[in-house]
């Protein structure tokens, strides 16, 4: 496997990206787009590391800093205006790897979420969104979400730990009632503005489309909250991990990847 530095051009700013392929490479690879201002190597250096083990399954991966992120020049135009930035990112992969003719984006909380905004206008083959960004805004409310709050009490009335306190009585029995009250009535969230563009930008994409949940992370459960629960190209791992950092998440992500790829 070799890595290597590219830079290419977006709106008059240079970026940075990087090029991880292997000796086998095919013709499909894999573009890492990173969400909100976090480096082009990812969370303790995640991203990096996953671009690592794809390539030596065959499959060229690119990742980037987007303007005013990292190495990248420019002004940062946030998530909501990332388009340019990931059609740049897309041709400079091509560019530095003349084989591929095949790529597959892959991005994770707001990455996810410019990617469903903008797939319909971008040459990509498919997607992987993991854990979208669903919040008009760059900060999540501090409200837990209402599955949150109903997964929180459910653990609890099933926890024989939790049982013998609530016997015993070491449970607050009217913090519990009113825990349990605001679980059952909670309505489900109504879509954002930025949730009804995800939808439509999706609706015209033509590739295949994955969407990757760790149920027990925050910007997941307020997804699941607004989106449609019969949506079969969701698929869920028992994970609190929002950048699937514990090593059953890192598992799971590569090998729904993979098959994304081989699509």
């Amino acid at each position: 496997m070799t890595r290597r530095q590219v830079t290419f051009l977006c709106e008059g700013a240079r970026l940075f990206g990087t090029l991880d392929i292997g000796q086998a490479s095919g013709a499909t690879g894999l573009l890492i787009v990173s969400g909100g201002n976090e480096l082009r190597a990812g969370a303790w250096c995640g991203q990096a590391q996953l671009a690592a083990k794809l390539s030596r399954e065959g499959f060229p991966v690119f990742r980037y800093d987007r303007r005013g992120v990292g190495d990248s020049e420019g002004e940062n135009p946030t998530f909501r205006h990332s388009g340019a930035d990931i059609a740049a990112a897309v041709a400079a992969f091509k560019a530095a790897a003349p084989h591929v003719s095949r790529v597959v984006a892959f991005g994770n909380c707001d990455a996810a979420a410019a990617l469903m905004l903008f797939a319909p206008e971008l040459p990509l083959a498919g997607l992987v969104l993991a854990n979208p960004w669903t919040i008009d805004g760059e900060e999540a409310p501090q409200a837990m979400p209402a599955s949150a709050i109903r997964s929180r009490y459910l653990a609890k009335l099933t926890n024989p730990r939790e049982i013998w306190r609530l016997l015993t009585g070491g449970v607050n029995l009217g913090k519990l009632f009113k825990g349990l009250r605001s679980a059952a009535a909670v309505a489900p969230a109504a879509p954002s503005g930025l949730v009804a563009e995800m939808e439509a930008g999706l609706a015209a994409f033509g590739g295949p489309v994955s969407i990757l949940l760790a149920s027990g992370d925050r910007t997941a459960q307020m997804f699941a909250e607004v989106w449609d629960r019969a949506d079969p190209r969701v698929q869920r791992i028992d994970s609190g991990s929002h950048s699937f950092s514990d090593e059953a998440a890192r598992t799971w992500l590569q090998a729904r990847l993979v098959e994304a790829l081989h699509v």
